[in-house]
C-alpha cells in the first residue's frame, strides 16, 4: 500500500514539475521572440499580429499554471485528503443498493468537478478570450449551453455508468471485456446521431450555397472518391472568432463542415486546400488508425481497472479505506491521467506525423500555396504563436509548429521549379 502511494506522489509531483517546467520553457521562448516576426513570416504576417499571438500565448500559459496547480491540489483532498471516502460514507448512509449507491456516487462526484471547473471556464471565455477579441457568446448563450451540455452528459453518461456498475457486480472476472464492448457500441451509435441529432442542438447548419467554391470542392470530392451528405457551414461566429473545418459522421452519414469564420477570411482555393487536407486524413487512414489505437487503449485500460478492482492496496494507498465498484472505477478514472500524461508525447509525435502527411496529399491534390497561404491566416485569425518552445511542443503539440509545416511546403515549391 505504502508503495503505490509514493508511486502516485511521485508522478503526480514529476508530472506536475514537468508541465510547470515546460511552460515556463514556452514561455520565455515566446516573449524573446515577441519583438520580431520570423523571417520566413515577414512578408505575412505584422509585427502588431505576431505581438498578438505572442501574449495570448503568454496569458494562455499563465492560465495552465493555476489550472494545473489547482487540479494537482484537488487530486490530493479527494484522494489522500479523503474526500471521496467522505463522499462515499456520505452515500452510504442513503440505505439504498450498491448499484444505486455507485452510481449516485460517481455522479455527485463527477458534478463536483464540473462545477469546480466553472469558474476556470467562465474566465478563459469571458476574461481570457474576451480581451483578444475571441468571445462573440454572451452570458445566456454560455448558461444555456451548460444546461443542454450537462443534460445530454446525464441522459448519455447515467445509463452507461449502470450498465458497467452492473457488468462490474455480475459479470464475473470478465465484466471489462463486456464493458469494453458496450463502450464501442455506445461511441458508435453517439458518432452516427451527433451530426443529425446534438450538434444541431448547439448551431446551426446551412448548406453550402451554389457557387465558386461549392464547385471546387465537389471536383475535389470527385478526384478523391469521398462521398458525403453534404457540405455545410456551421454558425460557429456566434461563439468565437476562431475558424475552423472539420468531419463528422461516419460511413455514409459523413459530412463536411466548415465555420462561418473560416468562410470569412479564406480565399475559394484557400478552402479547398484545408479541405483537402482534411481529406487527407481520410485517405489515408488515419481515421481509422486513430480509432484502433482508442479502442486499443480502452481495452487495455479497462483491463488493467479490471485486475486492480480485486486489490485491497489499491484503495488504501489512496486514501479509501473499502472497496467497491463505483470507488475503484472514480479512483482510476482520476488517478490514470497522472501516469498516463508520461505517453503524450508519443501520441503527439505520432499526430505531428498525420498532419505531415495530409499536408503532403493536399499539395499533390491543390499545390502548396494556396495550403500555405490558407495556414498563415488560421495561425493568424487564431492568434497561434509562431515561435513555440521546441521541447514544449513536442511534448504536447498535435499539429507542426508554423515555422517546420510551412518551411515542408516551401521545400516542395522549391523542388518543383528545380525540376
Amino acid at each position: 500500500m505504502a508503495d503505490f502511494t509514493l508511486l502516485f506522489l511521485g508522478a503526480l509531483g514529476a508530472g506536475l514539475a514537468l508541465q510547470l517546467w515546460l511552460l515556463q520553457r514556452h514561455a520565455r521562448q515566446v516573449a524573446a521572440n515577441r519583438g520580431q516576426v520570423p523571417d520566413a513570416f515577414v512578408e505575412r504576417i505584422t509585427l502588431a499580429e505576431h505581438q498578438k499571438a505572442a501574449d495570448y500565448t503568454l496569458a494562455k500559459v499563465s492560465m495552465l499554471r493555476i489550472d494545473l496547480s489547482f487540479n494537482a491540489l484537488l487530486l490530493l483532498i479527494l484522494t489522500l485528503g479523503g474526500g471521496i471516502a467522505w463522499l462515499d460514507r456520505l452515500w452510504q448512509t442513503t440505505g439504498y443498493g450498491p448499484l444505486t449507491t455507485g452510481v449516485g456516487l460517481t455522479l455527485s462526484l463527477l458534478l463536483l468537478l464540473g462545477l469546480l471547473e466553472l469558474p476556470f471556464s467562465i474566465w478563459r471565455t469571458f476574461v481570457l478570450e474576451a480581451r483578444f477579441g475571441f468571445n462573440r457568446t454572451t452570458p445566456q448563450r454560455f448558461l444555456l449551453d451548460l444546461a443542454l451540455q450537462t443534460l445530454l452528459s446525464l441522459l448519455l453518461g447515467i445509463p452507461l455508468l449502470w450498465i458497467v456498475l452492473w457488468l462490474m457486480q455480475e459479470a464475473g472476472q470478465l465484466w471489462w471485456l463486456a464493458a469494453w464492448l458496450v463502450w464501442i457500441g455506445v461511441t458508435l451509435l453517439v458518432t452516427w446521431i451527433y451530426p443529425t441529432v446534438i450538434a444541431p442542438l448547439f448551431n446551426r447548419f446551412s448548406p453550402l450555397e451554389e457557387g465558386q467554391l461549392k464547385n471546387r470542392i465537389q471536383q475535389l470530392l470527385d478526384r478523391c472518391g469521398f462521398t458525403s451528405k453534404g457540405i455545410f457551414i456551421m454558425d460557429g461566429s456566434k461563439r468565437s472568432g476562431h475558424g475552423n473545418a472539420y468531419f463528422t459522421g461516419f460511413g455514409k452519414q459523413k459530412r463536411i463542415v466548415f465555420f462561418d469564420t473560416l468562410m470569412e477570411s479564406l480565399a475559394p482555393e484557400e478552402m479547398e486546400a484545408v479541405l483537402a487536407h482534411e481529406l487527407g486524413h481520410y485517405k489515408l487512414r488515419h481515421v481509422y488508425k486513430q480509432l484502433f489505437f482508442s479502442v486499443l487503449a480502452t481495452l487495455l485500460a479497462l483491463a488493467l481497472l479490471g485486475w486492480l478492482s480485486g486489490q485491497d492496496w489499491f484503495y488504501q494507498a489512496l486514501g479509501v479505506a473499502r472497496s467497491s465498484d463505483a470507488l475503484a472505477l472514480l479512483l482510476f478514472l482520476l488517478v490514470a491521467p497522472v501516469f498516463a500524461q508520461f505517453l503524450t508525447p508519443i501520441a503527439s509525435f505520432l499526430s505531428r506525423r498525420h498532419e505531415f502527411e495530409a499536408d503532403d496529399f493536399a499539395q499533390k491534390q491543390t499545390g502548396a500555396e494556396p495550403l500555405i497561404q490558407a495556414l498563415v491566416k488560421l495561425y493568424r485569425e487564431n492568434a497561434n504563436t509562431l515561435t513555440p518552445d521546441p521541447l514544449y511542443s513536442a511534448f504536447h503539440d498535435s499539429h507542426p509548429p508554423a515555422p517546420v509545416r510551412v518551411a515542408q511546403l516551401s521545400s516542395t515549391i522549391s523542388h518543383k521549379l528545380e525540376s
